[in-house]
């Protein structure tokens, strides 16, 4: 019985200590923000992007976007053939092994070298939030990361590649994350949150090795850095879902941009998607 009531003390506690932790609200860039003309020359580029489940997340996204929006038309292919590059598309495809960051550092490398490089005019992988995990040696695998896309741009100059942030989870991925949170740390097991850390320590590396000046509230727009993790942390009217541990602050997917506490549900994939394509348009010429 103590056990219990400690237990929902806390939950009570830490449950309105979050809930009070929203900064101050931003503008976040909108469709409505780009011409007519500049989605027509966006849709004459050649564009890769790897990825896991995460991206088929955000390419269902991309797909809504569109259906809403007549004047956004890309040819989205699931390709990573070289061949097919001899027009305007939006080639997607799987890449590397969950849970293995490496394998998709070393895959998206490839791709490159057997014929993406220089002819995708830009180029871009992401990682999912099972290779961030709370085990995980944040500095090796920032390290090769970096090291692969500065070998990368050296040798393909006429390709853009873009660095993205790893996505979040709720803290941990449930339907009641907070809840299981609080049960995991009275018992003495790792929290969700501990995931959710070392994704922002990796995090703050891209952002600190790309920088990305906050044009539009909060995209990066002049930047090779498209901060997806921001927006997986922001609600709606720009506020933040943060949480804090040992007096440092951290981010953490918004709850109701998923069913499962880690993919993207329709409203989420939907939101992020029309982030990225904004992103996408600062990038023609």
């Amino acid at each position: 019985m103590r056990f219990t009531i400690v237990t929902l003390v806390l939950i009570l506690i830490l449950g309105c200590s979050r809930e009070s932790m929203k900064p101050p609200q931003k503008v976040l860039p909108s469709l409505k923000d780009v011409t007519d003309s500049a989605w027509q020359k966006l849709a004459e580029k050649k564009i890769y992007f790897g990825h896991q489940s995460v991206g088929f997340n955000l390419i269902d996204g991309i797909r809504d976007v569109m259906r809403e929006n007549p004047q956004i038309r890309l040819k989205l292919v699931e390709t990573g053939a070289p061949t097919l590059f001899v027009g305007p598309l939006f080639a997607h495809s799987r890449l590397g092994e969950n849970g293995i960051p490496l394998s998709k550092i070393e895959a998206f490398s490839r791709l490159m070298d057997r014929g993406l490089g220089n002819k995708a005019e830009i180029a871009f992988f992401k990682f999912c939030f099972v290779d961030i995990t709370g085990n995980t040696d944040v500095d090796k695998i920032f390290a090769d990361y970096k090291s692969a896309l500065s070998a990368l741009k050296q040798k393909y100059p006429n390709t853009i590649f873009v660095a993205i942030t790893v996505p979040l989870t709720t803290n941990p991925p449930g339907i009641k994350p907070w809840v299981k949170g609080v049960i995991k740390r009275v018992i003495g097991r790792p929290s969700g949150d501990d995931g959710n850390i070392e994704r922002e320590r990796f995090n703050k590396k891209i952002r600190s090795e790309f920088p990305s000046p906050m044009s539009y509230g909060l995209s990066a727009i002049n930047s090779s850095l498209f901060d997806l993790a921001l927006f997986e942390s922001t609600f709606p009217d720009g506020s933040r879902n943060v949480f804090e541990k040992d007096g440092e602050n951290y981010y953490s997917l918004v709850p109701g941009y998923t069913e499962d506490g880690g993919h993207l549900n329709e409203k989420g994939r939907k939101f992020i998607a029309e982030q990225l394509l904004i992103f996408l348009t600062q990038f023609i010429r």
